[in-house]
C-alpha cells in the first residue's frame, strides 16, 4: 500500500504504480515515476499476463532541444521526461523521469519540474511518488519537497519522512550530491574579476553602457551585476532552476524593489556552493562579511515568492553603484 506523507500526496513502489494505473477505485490522478526508464512499458512488463495500460502522450522534453531546460550533466539527446495520460480511461496524469537508482545520477538536473508536478497535482487530487521499490528515488523527491514546502532542513525533512516509514533511504549521491564539488561549468563569472577570454560576461569597466553593480559594503568588491538578477514575481510562488533563460525575454517586476533580498544565479566566488554544501552563508570572497545565504531547495523572500534553488544576498550588507 502507499504511503501517506502529506494530504494529498503518497510515496510507494512499481506495484502501488501499477494499482494506480489499473484499479479505477485508487484515486489517484497524478503518478510521479522515477524510475530507470520513463516508457510506460517498464511497468507493463512489471504486470502478471503483461497486460498493457493505455497511454497518451501529452509532451517529452529532452536535453538541448529548443525549449528545454538549461542542464548541467544531462547529455545532449537525453531523455529527460515523459508527460503523458495513462491507465484505465486514461484518467491519471503520469509524469516519468527516467533516472537510474545509482548515487551518480544528478537529481538536481530533474528536481524542479518534479516539485512542480507534485504542486500542481495536489490542487487538483492525489499524487502518487514511485520508484521501483519505494525507498531511495521516490523517497529522495519526497524529501526535497519537504524541505520546499515545509523549509526543513535535510535531516528535518528525512526525520519527518521516517515518521511515515522507517524504511526509507534517499541515495547519498542523488541528495543534491552532498559533499561533491559542482563543475564549474553550474557558475558564472565572477563579476568582481576580468572576464575570461570568449567568456560571455564583459570586464566591467570596457562596458560601453552604465550597468548597476552590487558591492559588498564593507570592502566595495563587486559581488554581482544586474546581469546576475533572477527576477521573480512577488508573492507568487516559486520560480524555476532557469537563471540562464533571463536573458531571453525574461520579465522584470518593479515590485521587487520592496523585497529585502537579491536573488543572483550561482557565482564562481560562492567557494561553499561549488564545494557541494546544500546549504549555508554566502560571504564575501575578499572581506568575509556575511552577505546572505544559499539553498538549493529554495528560500522564501519576505514578498512571499519561494525561490529555487536560492542564491540570496541581503540588500542591507550592499551598496549599488553604476559602472
Amino acid at each position: 500500500m502507499p504511503h501517506l506523507v502529506r494530504e494529498r500526496l503518497f510515496f510507494g513502489d512499481i506495484n502501488d504504480a501499477i494499482a494506480a494505473l489499473t484499479s479505477t477505485t485508487d484515486g489517484f490522478t497524478h503518478l510521479l515515476s522515477v524510475v530507470s526508464s520513463a516508457s510506460i512499458s517498464f511497468v507493463t512488463d512489471c504486470r502478471p499476463g503483461g497486460i498493457s495500460i493505455p497511454t497518451e502522450e501529452i509532451s517529452r522534453v529532452v536535453a538541448g532541444e529548443d525549449g528545454a531546460p538549461p542542464v548541467s550533466a544531462v547529455p545532449p539527446g537525453r531523455l529527460m521526461r515523459v508527460v503523458e495520460r495513462a491507465g484505465v480511461g486514461l484518467r491519471v496524469m503520469r509524469m516519468a523521469v527516467p533516472l537510474r537508482d545509482t548515487e551518480e545520477e544528478n537529481l538536481l538536473d530533474h528536481l524542479v519540474p518534479c516539485l512542480d508536478f507534485i504542486d500542481e497535482g495536489r490542487k487538483v487530487g492525489n499524487v502518487l511518488v514511485h520508484c521501483f521499490a519505494g525507498v531511495s528515488r521516490s523517497a529522495t523527491i519526497i524529501t526535497a519537497y519537504l524541505m520546499r514546502t515545509e523549509q526543513k532542513s535535510l535531516e528535518e525533512a528525512l526525520v519527518s519522512l521516517k515518521e511515515v516509514n522507517e524504511s526509507v533511504c534517499p541515495n547519498d549521491g542523488q541528495s543534491y550530491k552532498i559533499g561533491e564539488k559542482i563543475g564549474s561549468y553550474v557558475f558564472e563569472d565572477d563579476p568582481g574579476l576580468p572576464a575570461e577570454p570568449n567568456s560571455s560576461t564583459q570586464n566591467l569597466p570596457n562596458k560601453e553602457t552604465p550597468e548597476t553593480a552590487y558591492r559588498c559594503k564593507k570592502c566595495r568588491r563587486i559581488v554581482a551585476v544586474q546581469d546576475n538578477v533572477v527576477s521573480h514575481t512577488p508573492g507568487e510562488g516559486e520560480s524555476c532552476f532557469q537563471w540562464h533563460n533571463k536573458r531571453k525575454g525574461g520579465q522584470s517586476y518593479n515590485k521587487e524593489q520592496d523585497c529585502s533580498s537579491l536573488f543572483v544565479e550561482p557565482l564562481k566566488w560562492m567557494t561553499p556552493v561549488e564545494d557541494g554544501a546544500l546549504e549555508g552563508k554566502l560571504s564575501c570572497i575578499h572581506c568575509g562579511a556575511r552577505l546572505g545565504y544559499f539553498n538549493w531547495s529554495g528560500i522564501q523572500c519576505n514578498c512571499g515568492s519561494w525561490i529555487t534553488p536560492a542564491f540570496q544576498i541581503s540588500k542591507s550588507k550592499v551598496d549599488i553603484s553604476t559602472t
